[in-house]
């Protein structure tokens, strides 16, 4: 029992959420009350209360947001920037920024993920560009071009340059990033928030290693991805 307070402890919910979890209780509460009053029977009442209170929880799932620490050492480490799965692991070719070949590591967030996003390295941002864009699916290929998506370039503190993308998915209606250019970034720190279905997209330097592969989950902050070479 100890454990399980200690860990609910840690779990908060995120401000991207909190005046839209109150204003739907709010809601829910005000149409309840009318509703029991006005009928003579509980159903409409109970109706109302189970379908709406089910996607208020679902709504509260979404926008919890954990407390996490890494605790190993952050020297050429890129943690995971987002709960999720991995969905590519690939050479690419990058021609927005560095024209040349990167190491793409992507990890998709359904609408049951944490939707947190994290630094997932040390250093300093270089800039941070917002672009308008489509809504398709997130794990689809051409959703880290075509898609709405926040670009934040990221150099560590040994020169190399790490590009970080959040794409709006099919449901995803907003991206929020808190990234600011010439600011220090840490892990450990938020680097923003896409609501609903999602995916992040890091870019890595060549001979960075990867420490995960296709399929497998990830925790935001936690997981190793890859090593900066």
């Amino acid at each position: 029992m100890g454990e399980r307070i200690k860990k609910l402890k840690k779990i908060r919910i995120h401000r991207e959420g909190t005046d839209e979890l109150l204003y739907t209780l709010f809601f829910i509460i005000a149409i309840g009350v009318i509703l029991w009053r006005l009928f003579s029977t509980i159903i409409p009442f109970a109706l109302f209360i189970l379908v709406f209170g089910a996607a208020w929880l679902l709504m509260l799932n979404f926008y919890r947001c954990p407390i996490r620490y890494y605790n190993g050492n952050t020297e050429k480490v890129v943690v995971a920037p987002a709960d999720g799965k991995i969905v590519v692991v690939e050479e690419t070719e990058e021609n927005d920024y560095f024209h040349d070949r990167r190491l793409m590591i992507s990890i998709f967030m359904s609408p049951l993920n944490v939707h947190a996003n994290w630094f997932p390295v040390d250093g300093r941002v270089k800039f941070v560009k917002h672009f308008n864009g489509n809504y398709h699916k997130a794990w689809l290929p051409k959703a880290s071009e075509e898609n709405e998506h926040a670009d934040t370039m990221i150099e560590t503190p040994d020169g190399q340059l790490v590009l970080v993308r959040q794409i709006a998915g099919a449901m995803a209606r907003r991206i929020v990033t808190y990234a600011k250019d010439e600011e220090d970034c840490y892990i450990d720190e938020h680097l923003g928030f896409i609501k609903l279905g999602s995916r992040v997209d890091v870019y890595l330097p060549l001979g960075s290693k990867p420490e995960v592969k296709m399929g497998q989950p990830t925790t935001g902050d936690q997981t190793v991805i890859a090593q900066l070479p």
